[in-house]
């Protein structure tokens, strides 16, 4: 096996065309075994495995610099640059992330999980470089996907005033996750149809030299192309069609699906362990889609995530125009929202929690401040949801809780937010913002009554004494089980509340619970600097009430256990009884 003799990309450049040709084929069903057991990003890597081989042979890593766009397709970098072994065998499967990381190899030169950077970033080396008198390639490969991110369209618009050595490797599989959407597809559809041939080009327009290949899995056409622009003095484009998921006939067939995955059987493709009962997409999905067909004024809004809001292709098509994929960028997202609402229409953008600090000037300036009653649905806001270091979905409450105009709204079951999509959809009065709760989805069956249009107003769910528990969404629960465990151990019952509103305080009822309560916790499911429970602590800061906030320390956290991460911010029933008992 050639892939167990690799021990960096020096090993690569020893092999003969025929070896480095059966190596990409190990490559694929080491790739293919450890996806089926430990899951993870599937077409991405697939489609890369000669490109990654060819760059390895013709440069001269990390002398020369190579920078992964969103870094989805590093699985193959890893296998050539001495991290085979998280590949080969099962019980290293979790010895490297599923990004680049420089603290993994010094052929990763940054951590990079989001999408649309690695031009801008590769601009920045070279530009160090030429500062120092340095010398060494600096390449950087992004995916035609990546094109659509406002960041790469700046970095390409930046690189040609470099006027050195930048090679900058674009990898058409005309996919993003799902479909591409935008103008300048078109652009690359034509390239590839006259083979890099057609007068209109993008990347000239820019300033950028140009190649094409037109047979971007083949290692011996790659490594010629490379070959040629390697130590070049200009910055240049090698615009290289490939096939996402080559080599898999499942994922070559469903692009869209096979982008990542969980563990699924090799023989069938059918995942394995699927989880069972409801998830917050397809709720979404399923209610947008009845309120599009009786109202043609809603439209739902996607930034390349089409399956966060439950679209899938099927129900895509259902809606119609009423479906909108803006490509990766989150900022035209948010502006096209405010402007939908500003002209009488009902968006709705679904986005993942990690991908909202994309677009934070969007919602404070062209949503916020224009108060448009637009509706963002933030998913995977919790510490149960992805737990990579570049996909954090802990920070949210402190980016948004603290707009001015913004209504940032925390349901704690289905009932509460589907009462609160509907309420959102057909007010004019303010931009709001929906957090889905983390975990499993819990539906009470009780009916929400409540109109969300009286700002601020808190709901005393059990009325007790001595203490108050504030429950935000997903943690509201564990504020059940708090005051339940605090009754058993003390004979105190406490009062539960349910905040709903994480960008306001209920001024009335917080004065009110001073009258014969002492202590008030508050529990967060996120970041407390800057965060919910910070507000009730500032608005008892003159009085003699004890406040303890609960929520996660400011961290960058990595492939973290939830559970361990709740028990280290003292997040579990007993450890917040046990503080409770000590000021009782």
């Amino acid at each position: 096996m050639y892939l167990e003799q690799i021990n960096g990309p020096e090993d690569v450049k020893k092999l003969s065309g025929e070896q480095l040709t059966k190596l990409a084929a190990e490559m694929r069903q080491v790739l293919l075994k450890r996806a089926s057991i430990h899951g993870g990003h599937f077409g991405p890597n697939f489609g890369m495995v000669e490109v990654t081989i060819a760059l390895h042979y013709v440069f001269e890593s990390p002398k020369d610099k190579i920078v992964y766009d969103v870094s989805h397709q590093t699985y193959p970098h890893k296998m050539l640059t001495g991290r085979k072994d998280a590949y080969l065998y099962e019980e290293h499967y979790d010895d490297v992330t599923g990004y680049s990381s420089p603290q993994e190899s010094e052929h990763d030169h940054f951590t990079v999980g989001h999408t649309s950077t690695s031009v801008s970033l590769a601009c920045g080396l070279a530009k160090g470089r030429d500062l120092n008198g340095g010398g060494g390639n600096v390449i950087a490969v992004i995916g035609d996907g990546s094109l659509s991110g406002g960041e790469a369209l700046e970095g390409l618009d930046f690189a040609a005033e470099l006027e050195s050595n930048l090679i900058i490797v674009v990898n058409d599989n005309d996919m993003s996750i799902a479909e591409n959407h935008g103008g300048l597809y078109s652009n690359l559809k034509l390239l590839r149809e006259t083979k890099g041939e057609a007068e209109c080009n993008l990347f000239r327009a820019m300033g950028l030299d140009y190649v094409y290949v037109d047979e971007g899995n083949n290692i011996d056409v790659l490594i010629k192309a490379f070959q040629s622009v390697k130590d070049s003095t200009k910055p240049v484009v090698v615009h290289i069609k490939t096939q996402k998921g080559k080599g898999y006939a499942p994922a070559e067939k469903d692009k869209e699906s096979w982008h990542y995955n969980a563990p699924f059987n090799i023989e069938t493709g059918e995942p394995l362990g699927v989880p069972q009962g409801e998830d917050y997409s397809d709720i979404t999905a399923k209610f947008l889609l009845e309120k599009m067909k009786k109202d043609p004024s809603v439209v739902a809004i996607t930034s390349a995530t089409p399956t966060v809001l439950g679209f899938t292709k099927d129900k895509r098509e259902e809606a119609g125009k009423q479906f909108v994929d803006v490509g990766i960028a989150e900022e035209t997202a948010v502006a096209l929202a405010s402007g939908i609402a500003a002209n009488g229409g009902k968006p709705v953008w679904g986005v993942y929690s990690t991908f909202v600090q994309r677009t934070y000037d969007q919602i404070a300036q062209d949503l916020c401040i224009n108060n448009n009653a637009a509706t963002i649905v933030t998913f995977c806001g919790t510490v149960y949801g992805m737990n990579d270091v570049t996909h954090l979905g802990l920070y949210d409450i402190p980016m948004m809780a603290n707009i001015p105009n913004l209504v940032y709204l925390a349901p704690a079951t289905k009932e509460e937010y589907l009462a609160m999509l509907d309420w959102s959809l057909e007010q004019t009065d303010h931009p709001v913002a929906i957090r889905l709760p983390g975990g499993p989805v819990i539906s009470d069956g009780r009916k929400v009554t409540k109109d969300f249009s009286d700002l601020n107003q808190y709901e005393i769910t059990q009325k007790g004494s001595r203490v108050a528990v504030v429950g935000l969404g997903t943690f509201y629960s564990l504020g059940q089980s708090v005051a339940k465990e605090l009754e058993e151990k003390t004979g105190t019952k406490a009062t539960v509340i349910n905040p709903y509103y994480i960008t306001g305080i209920d001024q009335e009822m917080l004065e009110d619970l001073k009258k014969d309560h002492d202590i008030v916790i508050t529990l967060e499911d996120g970041i407390l600097d800057g965060g919910f429970g910070e507000k009730i602590t500032r608005f008892y800061g003159d009085s003699e009430m004890k406040v303890l906030n609960y929520g996660l320390k400011k961290e960058f956290l990595d492939r973290y256990d939830a559970a361990e991460v709740l028990k280290d911010n003292r997040l579990t029933k007993e450890q917040i009884t046990e503080d409770v008992m000590k000021l009782m």
